[in-house]
């Protein structure tokens, strides 16, 4: 068995969950049948089973192009590059829909069969027009093109396949249902505090920790809005980074500065952390918080629970279906607007709840432990890479014998 993955990120460009899932599913993949990764980046390695190939965009190409096109025209040379390089695989596995154009392709120029893993779906991310602008409405396309089309589709939740088939035409036999997943070996509680020094954060306090982008999706501002209804004494940790346009990091540094002139304990780490530094972080913190306003799966979620962590967490998406309300962390629920953006029907609301459920377990230390202790038992009992790659490989080996 040979197959191609197609994907924007690949080590050492990983900026979210679906880099993470892809590092780890083609390693796991790597150890039963070979593996070739076309990647965005200089990347290019040849460990036997797991060939990797970064592309990149000639210096001057898109000089002509719009700013808030270049991101997207960029994407479509670079799924050109992918497929014009000869494509050699019993299955080609696209992930995001930055690799989307090029799956299409090695579906229709080599004949074999299209598997692609939805990390998120562009009808639920409108926000999305802030930051590519009229990009968005190819994103939009080429996902629905490519959801059609393929032979089948992974979903990362059941919750994500239930979205697939409200906004797409698809027979719900094409779509398979296999979570992310963690290494529970790597993500394990850490407890040496050199990476906290570094940042200067406080050793021994029940800290509330956020990781992730500066993004809508991720609902950060609504964390941030619910600082000033946390306990004063709880510092509070922001892991964030990447942001998707100027204007949210505006908004945020806007935002942060105000809470800072109540309160000296809210610390921003304004870069996307190494794998080291966030399993100290997670294994540190009191409490870790996903208020996300869109999550297909929440793969943070997992790495908090690895490390021993309780989770305060929105009940959207994915996140319900891993985080266990009441017995892993606490579930806080977000209505929202039933129309483009999504967003918090009421986010005074939303942030209080948020602020409330934080200080409940921040002021019950033994109910942290326990929830941290179930977390952890939950992972390695639910979501491991191998059985990720082990259901993945059924869904190759029955499209093979399909012939489709």
């Amino acid at each position: 068995m040979k197959v191609l993955f197609l994907t924007n990120e690949y080590p050492p460009n990983i900026y979210g969950g679906a880099g993470i899932h892809v590092e780890y599913l083609t390693r796991e993949l790597s150890r039963k049948m070979d593996v070739e990764v076309r990647c965005f980046g200089n990347q290019n390695g040849n460990s036997g089973p797991l060939k990797v190939k970064g592309y990149e965009t000639p210096p001057g190409l898109l000089s002509n192009a719009r700013d808030r096109l270049k991101s997207t025209l960029n994407t479509l040379f670079r799924d050109i590059q992918f497929t014009s390089d000869d494509v050699d695989a019993d299955i080609v596995h696209c992930h995001t829909w930055y690799s989307h154009m090029a799956g299409i392709l090695c579906k229709l120029l080599y004949g074999i069969p299209l598997v692609l893993t939805t990390h998120s779906l562009e009808p639920l991310r409108p926000w999305k027009v802030e930051q590519i602008g009229r990009g968005y409405y190819y994103s939009s396309w080429v996902e629905k093109t490519a959801i059609e089309m393929a032979d089948r589709v992974i979903a990362v939740s059941r919750g994500t396949k239930e979205d697939i088939l409200k906004h797409f035409s698809i027979n719900p036999d094409r779509i398979a249902v296999i979570p992310n997943g963690i290494d529970i070996n790597e993500f394990s509680c850490d407890k040496n505090t050199n990476h906290l020094e570094a940042y200067g954060i406080p050793i021994n306090t029940s800290y509330i920790l956020f990781v992730g982008r500066v993004t809508r999706q991720k609902g950060i501002i609504h964390l941030v809005n619910a600082i000033p209804h946390i306990d004063r004494n709880t510092p509070v940790v922001l892991c964030a980074g990447a942001p998707d346009t100027e204007e949210i990091e505006r908004e945020m540094e806007k935002k942060v500065a105000e809470i800072r002139k109540i309160r000296d304990n809210v610390f921003w780490i304004r870069e996307m952390l190494s794998t080291g530094a966030k399993i100290q972080l997670y294994s540190h913190a009191g409490v870790f918080c996903c208020p996300s306003i869109y999550e297909p799966f929440g793969i943070i979620n997992l790495e908090a629970m690895a490390c021993n962590t309780a989770v305060v967490a929105s009940a959207v998406g994915g996140i319900t279906e891993v985080v266990e309300h009441g017995k892993t962390g606490l579930v806080v629920p977000l209505e929202q607007d039933k129309t483009p953006p999504f967003e918090a029907k009421n986010p005074v609301k939303f942030a209080k709840d948020l602020a409330s459920a934080l200080n409940t377990l921040v002021a019950d230390e033994p109910l942290r432990n326990k929830m941290a202790a179930a977390g952890r038992k939950r992972v390695e009992n639910f979501f491991s890479w191998t059985s990720v790659a082990d259901k993945t490989a059924e869904v190759y080996e029955a499209l093979r014998k399909k012939d489709v």
